[in-house]
């Protein structure tokens, strides 16, 4: 019997680093049932729509779309239901105080297998405003224009 081992990719959500200013992130096991753990070794799931919410002292992953399974029966799940999210008691009170102080959410970043098992790597972000979103698109092209810039004057050419 081969144990995985590793840490191996299944969806990330880059349009949430567009979206959102990252505060800080948590590591998050999830609770799927079988067929959704069939369907996520296939590399099938959508992370574009999802977030997290707190209900109950619990932490719930809202809008995430894990297609059904194609060999699964009537035991198939339902391919946006809400899942629960396993963290530690304390880093769920953390996550509760900071959501309550207003303008912070909580969206999934990275959905990936660590050592065999599902895990999420979940943000608490602040949304960007339009000006921001620019702002960083131009920082990103005048960097990326300094590197050019360096690398044509290293080579020789300038």
């Amino acid at each position: 019997m081969s144990r995985e081992t590793g840490r191996k990719a299944i969806a990330s959500n880059r349009k949430a680093r567009h979206d959102y200013t990252i505060l800080d992130t948590w590591e998050a096991g999830v609770m799927l049932t079988g067929t959704e753990v069939k369907s996520l070794r296939l590399g099938r799931a959508s992370l574009v729509d999802g977030f997290a919410l707190v209900e109950g002292g619990e932490i719930w992953l809202h809008g995430v779309h894990i297609p059904e399974y194609m060999q699964g029966t009537w035991t198939n799940h339902a391919p946006r239901r809400k899942r629960k999210l396993l963290l530690h008691k304390s880093e769920i009170e953390k996550l509760i105080g900071k959501t309550h102080e207003g303008g912070l959410t909580m969206v999934p970043l990275q959905m990936y297998f660590s050592d065999g098992k599902v895990k999420v790597e979940l943000a608490l972000a602040r949304g960007k405003r339009e000006y921001d979103k620019r702002q960083d698109l131009a920082r990103r092209d005048a960097d990326r224009e300094v590197l050019r810039a360096l690398g044509r004057r290293t080579k020789g050419m300038e």
